[in-house]
């Protein structure tokens, strides 16, 4: 099995939840990893601490994703330390309401909307430079099961990870002759995630009930799906996205 030992994954809102899971286990596989957080500084040093006891190599960086120029700077301390990024994992949360369509104002819809794909954009934008000049690359972008499964009060989130979607497929067909991979993994309710604290008790009995594996996913789980993504192991999947719910939702 072959792994992308050395390449540089720089992986956004990884100070906890699947963002750190995944942190954790590129830097276990070999890869060289960029902790990004926006407010989180002591999680994000546990996040490295935790991959160079393990015996990797990472970094924290500060930097909010919604931004271009803080983006554009950080890739540029990536590209001073360590070269340019090889992997984007592209998993920052940006908030968001919950409530229903007829509650919600425009603002609060178009500008999730927004934030949602000019994070996407400018983050993918600040590296794929680099890897065309490689003629070889790895995005993945975090998605939801809300894109396809709506949920009461979830308008805004899976409205806006839809439209992340759509962005991934046309991507993954413009980049994919320079030898650039784009896929979405897309988890249905995952434990100890920020996502989890809006969810009471008994819905999620109803979900684990629905699901057939017989739990919520881990963030752990999620992790495996993208670290796969991300991997040499993905020589020809590209354009598709993941559920990794449990069998809560096939598609």
């Amino acid at each position: 099995m072959t792994r992308a030992t050395g390449r540089v994954a720089l992986v956004t809102g990884a100070s906890s939840g699947i963002g750190a899971a995944t942190a954790r286990l590129l830097g276990a596989r070999g890869m060289r990893v960029v902790v990004n957080y926006l407010r989180s500084g002591t999680a994000a040093e546990e996040v490295v601490a935790d991959i160079e006891a393990a015996g990797g190599r990472a970094m924290a960086v500060q930097a909010d994703v919604r931004e271009a120029a803080a983006v554009e700077s950080m890739v540029e301390q990536v590209r001073t330390a360590w070269g340019g990024v090889d992997v984007l994992v592209h998993n920052a949360l940006i908030p968001y309401a919950v409530k229903s369509f007829q509650d919600m104002t425009w603002e609060e819809l178009g500008g999730k909307i927004e934030a949602e794909m000019h994070a996407a954009f400018a983050v993918t934008k600040a590296v794929v430079p680099h890897m065309t000049e490689q003629g070889w690359g790895r995005v993945v972008y975090l998605g939801t099961g809300l894109s396809r499964r709506p949920r009461e009060g979830m308008v805004a989130l899976g409205t806006a990870k839809a439209a992340l979607e759509g962005l991934a497929r046309y991507l993954a067909q413009e980049l994919g002759p320079l030898g650039i991979t784009v896929n979405v993994v897309a988890p249905g309710p995952v434990e100890d995630t920020r996502m989890a604290g809006v969810i009471d008790d008994a819905i999620k009995q109803r979900q684990v009930a629905a699901t057939p594996l017989g739990r919520l996913a881990h963030p752990s789980d999620v992790a495996q799906a993208i670290a796969f993504y991300a991997d040499e192991d993905n020589t020809f999947m590209t354009g598709t996205t993941a559920a990794v719910n449990g069998g809560m939702s096939m598609y």
